[in-house]
């Protein structure tokens, strides 16, 4: 059955965008599997490292647009095999408005809409991935309550365990406010210094809360991550035929990410 991943921390600049279109691109190409990526964040990062994936020049439709028709699947833009996008832009930063517009009095149709609009597409998708802004807004109420799981991205930092903290009191609040099932599949641990005491003392405070929530593949910092937010994600071969070093070396810790959580989602479903 086709499941919805919500990816976040209520601290911006913690690498959720990294992290969310990494494993979409890793679930379509690494895992066979019919993916889809929702981009709910106005400044339309994800949207654009996919549209340098799959080398488009020119998006023109919106997330915006299938909110304001309540038609998503009239805005999906292919990406790479098996991986697909709805792309965002400035003008969804009017969301509320729009929300406001389409149900002036009902703030359940309001945060439910979402989970309204992909219901088709969980027909036609395996693994649907959603960006959010790090906020509690109407984006985050949306995502969450259209998702399965949340996927929280911790940088070892303390502001980033505050925000992961406040995420998972928050989702819990929303589910149970509006009977949502909505589980925490798990924490995926960014560290920017190998090493660094504070980084450390963050990880080790984070197991102590969440336990085996927190995953053991560590992301760590890696140049070439950042030539993919420019350059879009790739998979480069030498002279010789063979896959990149540094690709391989990319690509494999998010391809450990996902057999991780893919674990944690059999744990979680036989509970």
């Amino acid at each position: 059955m086709s499941k919805v991943y919500v990816v976040g921390n209520f601290k911006g600049g913690v690498g959720k965008t990294k992290v969310g279109t990494m494993l979409a691109y890793e679930s379509a190409l690494h895992k066979n599997r019919k993916t889809l990526l929702i981009d709910l964040d106005p400044q339309g990062n994800a949207t654009s490292i996919l549209a340098k994936t799959g080398n488009i020049d020119k998006i023109e439709t919106s997330i915006t647009s299938g909110f304001k028709n309540g038609n998503l699947e009239n805005e999906i833009v292919h990406v790479v095999e098996n991986l697909d996008l709805i792309p965002s832009n400035t003008s969804f930063r009017n969301l509320s408005k729009i929300l406001l517009g389409l149900f002036p009095n009902d703030e359940s149709k309001q945060i439910f809409y979402l989970n309204e609009l992909i219901q088709p597409l969980k027909k036609i998708y395996d693994s649907i991935y959603i960006d959010v802004p790090p906020t509690i807004s109407d984006y985050s109420d949306n995502a969450m309550l259209a998702a399965d799981y949340c996927i929280i991205v911790l940088q070892t930092q303390e502001l980033s365990l505050d925000g992961a903290q406040t995420y998972i009191a928050y989702m819990q609040y929303l589910a149970d406010t509006y009977n949502s099932e909505l589980d925490v599949l798990g924490l995926i641990p960014m560290m920017l210094r190998k090493g660094g005491r504070v980084d450390q003392k963050v990880l080790d405070q984070a197991k102590d809360m969440y336990g085996s929530n927190v995953l053991n593949t560590i992301v760590k910092y890696q140049e070439r991550l950042k030539v993919y937010d420019v350059e879009g994600i790739s998979v480069n071969y030498n002279v010789n035929g063979k896959i990149d070093m540094w690709d391989t070396k990319a690509h494999q810790v998010f391809i450990d990410v996902l057999e991780e959580l893919d674990a944690h989602e059999v744990i979680l479903q036989n509970i």
